[in-house]
């Protein structure tokens, strides 16, 4: 009989995958109701789930390196908090295999409560580690998603005159950059409430890019009396608006802030954002929080530009 079925088992043949990979005829249709699809729409709900598996957010070497920077222990713990849950699982299934011994021998039942206070504090282990470790992770894939945005933000184009079109990035280290994103009338407001901070501003490397929402371009108007400076606080312009509008509509959604609102953000001069708000900017807080590029405190307090947002 066994040689038998073992003739007969061998004389089966199987279907290879090549051949009959998604055919409808293989298996019935209730069993697979995708296959039932018309042809058309099993492509495009087979991309669907491919488009749905590989659309995860792919950090940039140089955002991994400056996380890393940021936050250099992150790592280390991380890999403690796994190797902690490692510990504590088999710990756990250890006195598990203990307690189950115990429970079905009548001998060992004195050391029941013993078991189940190492299981107990086994499974606190574990359950406190892995918060630990979710807590820590998201934390890093929050800063990567930040970082990410701000070296999104470095790549777009600026013109400093008529023939120099420069990367936010050329300017870490050499200026504050304020973006005000409004239409044309807030950023004239703007414009007018800074005047009286121009001498201060500049003094802390506080250069100011207008960006324009409704495509009017602000007419910025300097009298015969004005600081002959203060044009150099207002030079800088956006080029390829629609890369700084999708930019910046991206920063309002994440804000939870109406696409048309008026705001500014506040960079350091590492290129981090340190502050931002909806409105207009204000000039005074700057004044009093940064401190000036020249004079004695400019070597002491070169990187305090204020915490990161």
């Amino acid at each position: 009989m066994a040689t038998m079925a073992l003739i007969s088992f061998s004389s089966i043949s199987f279907p290879t995958h090549t051949s009959h990979f998604l055919r409808p005829n293989l298996l019935p249709r209730s069993l697979n109701p995708m296959l039932s699809l018309p042809k058309l729409q099993r492509r495009q709900l087979f991309s669907r789930i491919c488009c749905s598996t590989a659309n995860k957010p792919d950090f940039s070497s140089t955002t991994k390196i400056r996380s890393e920077v940021l936050s250099p222990f992150r790592s280390v713990r991380m890999f403690f908090y796994l190797a902690f849950i490692a510990s504590g699982s088999l710990g756990g299934l250890i006195a598990l295999t203990q307690l189950i011994g115990a429970l079905s021998n009548p001998a060992k039942a004195v050391g029941v409560p013993d078991i189940l206070k190492g299981l107990g504090i086994d499974i606190a282990a574990v359950l406190l580690f892995a918060f630990l470790y979710s807590t820590e992770s998201n934390a890093k894939n929050a800063q990567l998603a930040k970082l990410s945005r701000e070296e999104n933000l470095s790549t777009l184009k600026l013109r400093v005159d008529e023939k120099k079109i420069i990367p936010v990035s050329a300017l870490r280290g050499v200026a504050r950059l304020v973006i005000l994103a409004g239409p044309s009338s807030y950023l004239i407001e703007s414009f007018t409430r800074s005047k009286p901070f121009t001498e201060a501003l500049l003094e802390r490397a506080v250069l100011v890019v207008p960006f324009s929402t409704d495509g009017e371009k602000p007419d910025f108007e300097f009298e015969e009396n004005d600081d002959p400076r203060r044009k150099r606080l207002w030079q800088l312009t956006p080029v390829y608006t629609s890369e700084w509008t999708r930019w910046m509509e991206e920063q309002k959604k994440l804000a939870n802030v109406p696409i048309d609102s008026p705001v500014y953000l506040s960079l350091r001069m590492d290129g981090r954002v340190r502050g931002s708000g909806v409105g207009y900017p204000p000039w005074n807080a700057f004044v009093a929080q940064l401190p000036p590029m020249k004079g004695m405190w400019s070597g002491l307090l070169d990187g305090m530009d204020g915490r990161v947002l």
